[in-house]
């Protein structure tokens, strides 16, 4: 016999929906986790609530990607109308409604990872700023903001040849050794590394690590974006130090076992330029609630 419809149905709430939506879109928890800036724990449990609330499963996990049920792609198109009707409904009532430019600036490695999800989150709380994007290394985007090409930008603390009281520490993460899942790029002497230019952080903290732990190493590869440091590690033609968040399959952690010196945490700044109005000041509230959410 069939349990009676509860009297008051449930409310399907408009976070859960945007996540569901995400990874439909995505066909990853994983980087739905970037885009929205929480955990891939956090996440699953959302879409475990939902199914539960519904007393549907929505997605069938394969080896690299997950599909939609027949149930999921029914809520699917429900939850595309609930979402619009309500950035309809918010956008109404945004009185006086916030327009103008911000010019803002963010290094390769942190925008082609966050900035995506910031930017579309901006797009629908304040859809009449326009964002200007300035992608580039953080000593060169500081400059600009100098004079005043910029009014915010993110970079890599610790830079050689910035100023490292300026700006506002608004995420701090782990930095790792990381390599080929089962390759042999560790077992070789003198290590190969594979870093960014001459003046990252990253790179300054692992080669000071190195030398003064007395190991031998070579730069085997020097490259502008994290990509290409990535693109090595998978062929196993060296190793890194790495974001702990990017370090995903085929790539793995290389633990202190392999004898290779901790490295500690890196930060990520934002830092204001001269100018600030309303617009600037809420994509700079919204870069930092996002980052501290991760």
């Amino acid at each position: 016999m069939n349990a009676p419809a509860p009297s008051v149905l449930p409310l399907l709430e408009s976070d859960v929906l945007r996540t569901f939506v995400a990874i439909a879109d995505s066909g990853s928890f994983t980087r739905t986790a970037a885009q929205v800036f929480r955990s891939t724990a956090a996440i699953s449990l959302q879409i475990k609530r939902l199914e539960e609330t519904l007393g549907q499963r929505l997605f069938t996990r394969e080896a690299r990607r997950v599909q939609l049920t027949s149930e999921g792609e029914m809520l699917l198109g429900y939850a595309r109308r609930l979402l619009k009707l309500n950035e309809e409904a918010v956008s109404r009532f945004l009185t006086p409604a916030l327009t103008g430019r911000v010019r803002f600036g963010t290094p390769n490695d942190i925008g082609d990872r966050v900035l995506p999800g910031v930017l579309t989150l901006f797009a629908r709380s304040h859809p009449a700023v326009e964002v200007e994007v300035n992608v580039g290394r953080s000593v060169e985007l500081v400059a600009k903001l100098d004079a005043g090409e910029l009014d915010l930008t993110l970079i890599n603390a610790g830079n050689d040849g910035l100023d490292d009281s300026r700006g506002e520490i608004i995420y701090t993460e782990e930095l790792v050794w990381a390599g080929r899942e089962g390759g042999l790029a560790i077992q070789r002497s003198p290590l190969p590394l594979a870093l960014a230019s001459p003046g990252c952080p990253w790179r300054r903290t692992a080669l000071d690590a190195l030398d003064r732990q007395g190991m031998n190493y070579r730069i085997a590869y020097s490259c502008e974006q994290c990509a290409g440091q990535e693109a090595a590690m998978t062929a196993d033609l060296a190793i890194a130090p790495f974001p702990r968040s990017l370090v995903k399959p085929p790539l793995r952690r290389l633990s202190a076992e392999h004898g290779l010196p901790p490295l500690g945490n890196y930060h990520i700044k934002l830092i204001r330029g001269h100018s600030s109005n309303d617009a600037i000041t809420a994509l700079a509230t919204q870069m930092i609630q996002a980052f501290a959410q991760g």
